[in-house]
């Protein structure tokens, strides 16, 4: 396949990948990560596949940095002093940012997130490390502190829990969650399971 580099200006450095992230983005877009391919990524960014291979091993890990270029920073969470906004402008933000991708592209990844087990490996890696994870455990031990919530409430699956009914609501519902979804999921089942004396 040509790249149809010919005579375009040689490119290094963030300009190079932010290129290549765009050519994922685009490819997401129009193919899903089904039929998204190195080659195509490779023709839409202007470039070569040994250049691709050289950055990122492997399309999962090309696909899950393109995801997470679009990310909040995780590791500055929000910090308004109240855990309802915190909780809703991180998770707000998270959703946003595929505001962009057609909703059968995101909904066909998380798919294929349940079925191919290395790009699961790398999705939960970015999601624990640095992650929403760990954004949304330092707003909790945040409210901890301020005596906001029990702290014993705090343990893995709780944490994590926002993120796995979000999930679960996109998954069976087709479309990424409205902020009114972010809402019901906050108010009627987070905060109160939060708020709740541990072991009552």
């Amino acid at each position: 396949m040509a790249s149809g580099r010919t005579g375009a200006p040689r490119r290094r450095g963030d300009e190079l990948e932010r290129a290549i992230l765009d050519a994922v983005w685009a490819e997401l877009a129009e193919h899903g990560y089904d039929r998204l391919t190195m080659d195509g990524v490779a023709a839409r960014a202007r470039t070569s596949k040994p250049v691709l291979y050289r950055r990122w091993p492997n399309r999962v890990e090309l696909v899950v940095a393109a995801l997470g270029r679009n990310a909040p920073d995780f590791r500055e969470p929000p910090d308004t002093g109240d855990l309802r906004t915190d909780l809703a402008v991180l998770l707000g933000s998270l959703l946003h940012r595929f505001d962009d991708l057609p909703t059968d592209a995101v909904h066909g990844f998380l798919v294929d997130l349940m079925r191919d087990p290395e790009l699961r490996v790398v999705f939960h890696r970015g999601l624990t490390t640095h992650g929403p994870v760990d954004a949304l455990a330092t707003i909790m031990h945040r409210a901890a502190e301020r005596g906001e919530v029990d702290p014993a409430r705090l343990t893995p699956r709780v944490l994590s829990l926002p993120l796995d009914l979000l999930r679960d609501a996109f998954l069976m519902g087709g479309s990424v969650p409205s902020d009114q979804v972010v809402a019901e999921v906050l108010d009627e089942i987070v905060l109160p399971l939060l708020r709740a004396p541990a072991g009552g």
